[in-house]
């Protein structure tokens, strides 16, 4: 079967890489333009390509992936949150309004690297902080929380193509609902944090939204228009991603955990969020600001 290679970067010239890449074959495609670098080239089956890749594109800054080349315009753009659209985890940084992101970040880490498990190290987390004041909610969001870059152009251009964007994480609505409308995603799902009216009681609302429920809503919103989970693209960064990522037609590996970036065929470390458009197919010229 016939892949695209898919090389990206700021600063490096990517076309004389994909050129030399195992299993390439035809002409190297040069898409570059307006401060990136782009080239494209068809790959065949190589046992070789990605250890290759991960040796001399990280060595240059250079972000790639090994795409089919059939079907690469997604229909569906499904993202987690915490450390992929934003550059934060929300839950670390609320956790620092009661003196504890310390201890926190330290569970967040172990559960996106997937040495613990999702539910219970939520729940663990959001226990430290019963009786935080609801106040500090807006000032974690007004303060803290910032777009990674690119992430509104990556939105806006799918939208424009007419794809479906929609936010899914494992943390809170709280912060979802605000996140979907900086970036410009349509709909969000995530967890629930249980309050008084004045505080937090540090419970959690029910089911809680982990891996699992990120794949159905992966394979939900596909349904709904008739598609496939080959019909979308799905990105992040922890292990709770993995299964949407894995499932997807384009799973994307953001600045990931290394159980995350082992196990896909997209990755993005050194340029932006825009680099998944590239994936696609899209040209500099298509991206909307």
């Amino acid at each position: 079967m016939t892949e695209v290679l898919t090389l990206v970067s700021r600063a490096f010239d990517v076309a004389p890489l994909a050129a030399q890449a195992p299993g390439g074959s035809g002409d190297v495609a040069d898409k570059s333009g307006a401060g990136w670098r782009v080239a494209e080239r068809s790959v065949g089956p190589n046992a070789d390509l990605v250890a290759w890749l991960e040796r001399h594109a990280a060595a240059h800054g250079v972000d790639w992936a090994i795409t089919p080349s059939a079907n690469r315009k997604k229909r569906l753009l499904i993202s987690d949150m915490d450390s992929t659209i934003i550059g934060q985890e929300c839950l670390d940084e609320l956790a620092d309004f009661a003196g504890l992101k310390a201890e926190v970040s330290a569970i967040t880490e172990r559960a996106m690297r997937g040495e613990l498990d999702f539910a219970g190290a939520l729940t663990q987390r959001v226990a430290m902080l019963k009786g935080l004041g609801l106040e500090a909610l807006a000032a974690c969001h007004n303060e803290r929380v910032r777009l990674n870059p690119g992430a509104r152009e990556l939105v806006a251009t799918m939208k424009a193509h007419g794809a479906r964007c929609v936010l899914v994480s494992g943390g809170f609505r709280y912060f979802t609902s605000r996140v979907a409308a900086m970036a410009g995603f349509e709909a969000d799902r995530a967890n629930t944090l249980i309050d008084d009216g004045a505080r937090l009681t540090g419970g959690v609302g029910q089911p809680i939204l982990g891996r699992e429920a990120k794949l159905s809503a992966l394979l939900e919103e596909t349904a709904a228009f008739g598609g496939t989970a080959g019909d979308a693209v799905a990105m992040g960064d922890g292990a709770n991603d993995l299964d949407m990522i894995k499932a997807a037609g384009l799973g994307v590996a953001y600045k990931a955990k290394p159980v995350v970036a082992a196990q896909t065929r997209a990755r993005i470390e050194h340029t932006d969020l825009r680099a998944a458009l590239f994936f696609q197919g899209y040209g500099v010229s298509d991206i909307r600001e």
